[in-house]
Formats: structure tokens, C-alpha cells, sequence
């Protein structure tokens, strides 16, 4: 495992970070699983974990304080976020601060993840939507700062909307936030254009989710592909969706190597980007495990397959299904 600077705060994390959604809940997830891979991770090296209250209300967040107690002589960095007050995800242009993140909600979640994960404090906390407008209410970041003076956590993130990392170029260089969470794929390059450039100019980390544009990525889809009753993906791979990125990652498999896989080729095509600090894919079976973390012992793709790679770029905006 090889690891970058998370942005000003100076932590070294592992270039594979973990995400935890799948744990808080999705159909087919275990408890007893995913504690076995989550250690695993750890004795590969990773050390970034990422979670919210939004994953399972907090089951997620439980998981993550057994793994961080479970391995006291390791530094693992603890991220989670604030969901929304309206619990409305993605937010809206519309939404105000008194919509999704008023001073007292701020505060009153802060407390809940603690206590779903029994940790004295995370090192990141993040907002689970963001709307750049907020900027200019500077309640949210005086309410943070009070918090953080308290010991609850050490840095403050922001996630940003699917397909909108615009969204999120102010609050950067307001100075304000130590990290962003974007959407940042083969597909999904847009973060290069402005976000990222701002991120290099305020020394701002970057978490990078999403790697495998959830699922497609691994060219395991197919138009047929269905998920059990009440799984998320039903939501978001509407016949629209499943259609054209199922046509997206059957022209890209021209480009996968002999001898390499399209998750591995994905997950590498990411880390040719210094700005990332972290990838968080998720990872809830052993040898998911295995698989992607592989891809720092690989390292960035050679200069000519990231080249190609680049024309597979996909421009979406958001609707309705893709929250």
C-alpha cells in the first residue's frame, strides 16, 4: 500500500481508502463479512475509512468504532457525515442552510455518529450535500468550529452532489473546508476542469468515490441485470440508465489490457491524478479486498492507456434517478 497526503491536514492515508455504504445495509450485506473484510483491509494497509450516518442511521458507524477499537495499536482515520435535516438527497438549488444543516442540527448529529461508533471523536467531518450558496451563511462554519475546538473531530469535509463537482469550487476556496468527496471515474472526469485546479491552489484534499460508477465499471452489467426487492441500485439503474452505461463499459472493454481487469484498469486510471488523496470504493468481501488494493501495489496506468482511456470521458447531468 502506498500512501498520499490528505491536503493541509497533513495525515498520510492509503491511497485505497475503504467506503462503507454497502455495510449500512444493502441487500445481501453481513455484519460478521464485513468485519472480516474491514480488518483485512487493515492488515493490507489501509488505514482510511469512510462512513455517515445516512448508511444504515448509524449501523455503519457502529462498524467502524469496532473496527478502530479493534486495532488499537494502528492509526486508522475515521470519516463520517452529517445527513441532511430534510433527508433529501441530492440537495437542491432551492434548499437553504435552515433546510439541510441549521446550527442545532449540525450539533445534534455530530453527537449521534459519536454515538453509534463509540469513538471519543472522527478525524473528518463531512456534510452529506452540499449547495456552494452556502458559503455565504457563515453559520454552518462557526457551529463546525466551535465543535472542532471541542475535540469531536479534527477536519471538515464536504460531499459533493453526483455529476455537480461546480458545486463545491467555492466552498473550496473559501478556505473554510479541509477536504471534498466527489464523484471521479473513467467516466466521471469533470472534477478536472475546476475543482481540482482549486483543490491544488488551497491544498485541499480529494476523496474520490464512486470508481466503479456503481457497478458498471466492473463490465459485469448487462441490460438484464436486476437487484433483490428494496436494493438502492433499483433506484438509480433505471432501464435509461442500466441501457447506456452497460453500452459505456462494453466500448471501454476494448482498451482492457490482456492480462488486467476493468475494476483494477479503473481504480489505476484514478491514482494517475496526484490531486486524489484517496479512492473509497467499496469493499464487502474479502476478495474485494484483495482486488482493490492491488492497485496501489500496480500504481498509475502507463502514460498511453491513461491517454486512451481519457476519450471515454461521459458528461451527464443530473435527474431524477441519479441521487
Amino acid at each position: 500500500m502506498k500512501y498520499r497526503k490528505f491536503g493541509r491536514t497533513g495525515w498520510m492515508v492509503s491511497e485505497i481508502g475503504y467506503g462503507m455504504w454497502g455495510m449500512g445495509g444493502w441487500t445481501g450485506s453481513n455484519d460478521e463479512e464485513s468485519m472480516r473484510s474491514l480488518q483485512h483491509a487493515v492488515d493490507l494497509g489501509c488505514n482510511f475509512f469512510d462512513t455517515a450516518w445516512g448508511y444504515g442511521e448509524g449501523h455503519s458507524e457502529g462498524l467502524l468504532g469496532q473496527l478502530v477499537r479493534a486495532n488499537p495499536d494502528s492509526k486508522l482515520y475515521t470519516a463520517t457525515k452529517i445527513p441532511p435535516q430534510n433527508f433529501k438527497w441530492p440537495s437542491q438549488r432551492g434548499f437553504s442552510l435552515d433546510d439541510c444543516f441549521p446550527p442545532a442540527h449540525i450539533e445534534k448529529y455530530v453527537h449521534r455518529s459519536l454515538a453509534n461508533s463509540g469513538l471519543p471523536g472522527f478525524d473528518l467531518m463531512q456534510f452529506h450535500v452540499w449547495e456552494d450558496s452556502w458559503v455565504a451563511d457563515d453559520r454552518w462554519a462557526n457551529k463546525m468550529d466551535d465543535l472542532r475546538r471541542e475535540g469531536l473531530f479534527h477536519a471538515i469535509g464536504i460531499s459533493i452532489n453526483r455529476w455537480e463537482p461546480w458545486n463545491g469550487v467555492r466552498a473550496v476556496k473559501s478556505g473554510l473546508i479541509d477536504s471534498v468527496q466527489v464523484i471521479y471515474n473513467i467516466f466521471d472526469q469533470n472534477p478536472e476542469d475546476e475543482l481540482f485546479p482549486a483543490c491544488d491552489e488551497m491544498d485541499v484534499a480529494v476523496i474520490a468515490r464512486v470508481p466503479f460508477d456503481e457497478g458498471s465499471l466492473t463490465g459485469t452489467l448487462t441490460k438484464d441485470t436486476t437487484w433483490p426487492e428494496g436494493d438502492w441500485r433499483n433506484l438509480y439503474f433505471v432501464p435509461e440508465n442500466l441501457n447506456a452505461s452497460v453500452e459505456h463499459a462494453d466500448a471501454l472493454k476494448a482498451d482492457v489490457p490482456e492480462g488486467m481487469t476493468m475494476p483494477l484498469m479503473a481504480l489505476r486510471f484514478i491514482l494517475n491524478n496526484p490531486t486524489v488523496s484517496t479512492i473509497i470504493p467499496g469493499m464487502r468481501k474479502l476478495h474485494h479486498v484483495d482486488a482493490n488494493i492491488a492497485a496501489s501495489d500496480a500504481g498509475p496506468l502507463p502514460t498511453d492507456l491513461h491517454a486512451r482511456l481519457r476519450k471515454h470521458r461521459w458528461v451527464r447531468q443530473p435527474t431524477e434517478w441519479s441521487r
